[in-house]
């Protein structure tokens, strides 16, 4: 539509809400009821007004998808007017050198900058409300930092959506003067080898109309993490805020975070996903299911130990049932106290002396025993003789 139009004055105006149909070379997205033209008496001019959803409720241009602007300024300026507590959007068609065409999606709805080789969602959250603004969108900047290596060429596409008043595109040669912040500084030096200019007259709102100037480019974005992060963006940093899938950006915020866990304070980020609480959940029931069933194999291990114990005794016991009465007694009441403490004391130290001195017992035992049934043999065998 502009390519063969002469650009290299200092603006070129690209739409104009003045005059009987100023929408006619746009393709409108919505109804009348949604978008429509009146006439401001703020600024003493028409204005057109989107309002409702910023998703379906838009304007675009060129209206065929087939056509291209072919606009080349660097600057891309939209006279608007964004009222308090509405989004607003704005998508920009650009072709690098290499005629590779990708999209910039400026939005308030953005949290944060991220982009893919084709398309980059810029955040609208820094810009100026319910004042008439003159946004200044850097094409060149945002074209060769956001995808590294390109080149910007031309600006083949502009769409506009909903809430906003809006009264003139255009493009400049030159940067305009930034108005919207006094001190917009914040402790990284601003770029001032640049040539400003002001405004052309004929794009211009009237004096008395309370308006700003605001420039939009990866310096101000650096600016806007500045005053609300805190701490100041390199340029490497400035890479790390491009989100490219990674989340670098998201782990260095979150490393001095303090989340509680299980009633206590714990350094480092929430887990992310449930998925992954499942699972430890499930491997610390692992565990612990697994010490219950140790613990059990453990005491089944002690109780046979102290069956077998107690069936050894009763055997001894029925062997002996011929011996001396005291002893057996003495031999059932120490088996049960060793068993106890087997129960008591799962791995006791162990004591050779006294397992000693139990097999001297039992040896005691049979001889007294064999002693006491050959005496009585023997006086029967003399008496004989």
């Amino acid at each position: 539509m502009f390519k063969n139009e002469y650009q290299g004055g200092a603006f070129v105006e690209i739409f104009s809400a003045q005059g009987k149909n100023p929408g006619a070379k746009w393709k409108i997205l919505g109804s009348p009821s949604v978008i429509w033209k009146e006439f401001d008496k703020e600024v003493k001019s028409f204005v057109f007004v989107l309002e409702g959803s910023s998703q379906t409720n838009k304007i675009q241009l060129p209206k065929e998808n087939k056509q291209i602007l072919g606009l080349i300024q660097r600057f891309l300026v939209l006279q608007i007017y964004i009222p308090m507590g509405q989004d607003f959007s704005t998508e920009l068609l650009i072709t690098d050198l290499g005629n590779i065409k990708r999209r910039l999606y400026l939005s308030t709805v953005h949290k944060e900058l991220s982009s893919t080789p084709l398309h980059a969602k810029i955040p609208l959250f820094m810009i100026k409300r319910k004042i008439w603004c003159n946004l200044c969108i850097d094409l060149v900047a945002f074209t060769s930092e956001i995808f590294k290596g390109a080149v910007f060429q031309s600006l083949d596409g502009i769409i506009v959506s909903a809430n906003c008043k809006l009264r003139k595109i255009f493009t400049l040669k030159s940067k305009p003067p930034d108005t919207a912040d006094k001190d917009a500084g914040f402790g990284v030096p601003f770029p001032t080898d640049e040539p400003t200019d002001i405004i052309p007259r004929s794009c211009q709102l009237t004096t008395d109309v309370p308006q700003v100037t605001q420039l939009l480019n990866m310096t101000k974005l650096r600016q806007t993490i500045i005053k609300f992060g805190g701490h100041p963006l390199s340029s490497a940093e400035s890479d790390q805020f491009i989100n490219r899938g990674t989340g670098n950006v998201r782990n260095n915020k979150n490393q001095d975070v303090c989340h509680i866990a299980f009633g206590s304070r714990v350094l480092g980020p929430p887990p992310l996903s449930g998925r992954r609480n499942n699972m430890r959940i499930s491997s610390e029931t692992i565990r612990s299911v697994g010490s219950k069933t140790n613990r059990a194999c453990q005491l089944s291990t002690v109780e046979k130990c102290v069956n077998s114990a107690e069936t050894s005794a009763l055997l001894t016991s029925e062997s002996e049932e011929q011996g001396d009465k005291e002893n057996i007694r003495h031999i059932k009441l120490t088996v049960p106290i060793r068993a106890n403490l087997h129960i008591m004391h799962p791995h006791p130290p162990q004591e050779p002396s006294a397992d000693k001195n139990n097999n001297r017992r039992r040896l005691q035992l049979k001889s007294t025993s064999r002693e006491r049934t050959e005496t009585p043999s023997g006086a029967e065998g003399k008496s004989l003789v």
